[in-house]
């Protein structure tokens, strides 16, 4: 009994040690996700320049802590949730760390997002001091590079769970993404009157949603079938992601029309790439 009950035990903590990572994991991606669309918010509201260019306290109360009107509270939410995301980063970097049964590919992930970390609160710095476009575009590409990484890890973590029907489901929000962010944005085939900051938030929601459901699709897809024409598919789909969402980005930055319609080339393709990808993986499970 003795024995049977040290197994159990030692199963227990196993069980709760796994789940308790996969949680940390999971509620990080979601802060870095939160922190990302705030700082949009803060950008497109002018708020970079808030808090009267202090950092890391703002222009009001104690310390100079909190914010003294409705700009600097956009500043100051984005750093105050960009803490917590920084601690879940740091706590997940450690837990990885620390646990010898986390597996390698998750563990570089989460020590890299570790590492980038202080680099994004630098740039985080420098674009209050300074609120330069340069700076303002390597701090929006590092933290989506963390983000990445996170949706990666997490992904890999929750695999035992995931099965190959979730990639149809993962590349239909991928496509239904698309002429989302193109009506939200400030083109001739865009939708809205004005680019409020509102408007660039959940535009900026649309193209999280897109990276993320193309890194699932990919992931999972790989595991779970066995079709080249398939991986083609999927593998060409996260290229073409990343190029819509930093061609829509830069042409809406510079208002440049080749960068615009590039963009509009790249959405279009992409979304062929979806339909194909859907029929080959409905197909594939049906045979299945």
């Amino acid at each position: 009994m003795s024995t049977n009950s040290k197994t159990v035990r030692r199963y227990l903590r196993s069980v709760s040690t796994r789940y308790s990572f996969r949680g940390l994991l999971t509620v990080t991606l979601g802060l870095v996700a939160a922190t990302i669309l705030l700082g949009v918010a803060a950008k497109a509201t002018g708020a970079g320049l808030a808090c009267e260019a202090n950092w890391p306290q703002c222009d009001a109360g104690p310390f100079n802590l909190l914010p003294a009107n409705i700009p600097s509270f956009y500043e100051w939410i984005h750093r105050f949730v960009a803490m917590f995301a920084g601690i879940g980063i740091v706590a997940s970097g450690a837990a990885a760390w620390l646990s010898s049964s986390v597996d390698r590919r998750v563990f570089w992930l989460v020590v890299s997002g570790t590492v980038l970390t202080p680099i994004q609160v630098y740039l985080g710095r420098e674009t209050v001091l300074q609120y330069q476009m340069d700076i303002l575009s390597l701090h929006f590409w590092t933290a989506i590079l963390i983000f990445g990484m996170f949706t990666v890890a997490t992904v890999l973590v929750w695999e035992p769970r995931l099965h190959g029907g979730q990639v149809t489901w993962a590349l239909g929000v991928g496509l239904l993404s698309l002429p989302l962010h193109v009506a939200l944005s400030p083109t001739e085939l865009g939708v809205i009157s004005e680019y409020t900051p509102t408007v660039q938030l959940l535009q900026y929601a649309v193209t999280l949603a897109l990276l993320g459901s193309v890194i699932f699709a990919v992931m999972v897809g790989r595991w779970r079938y066995e079709s080249r024409r398939l991986y083609a598919a999927l593998y060409s789909s996260g290229i073409l992601a990343l190029v819509a969402a930093y061609l829509g980005r830069q042409g809406v930055m510079t208002f440049s029309p080749s960068l615009i319609n590039a963009y509009f080339v790249s959405v279009a393709v992409l979304a062929v790439v979806f339909v194909v990808g859907i029929a080959l993986a409905v197909s594939l499970k049906d045979a299945g």
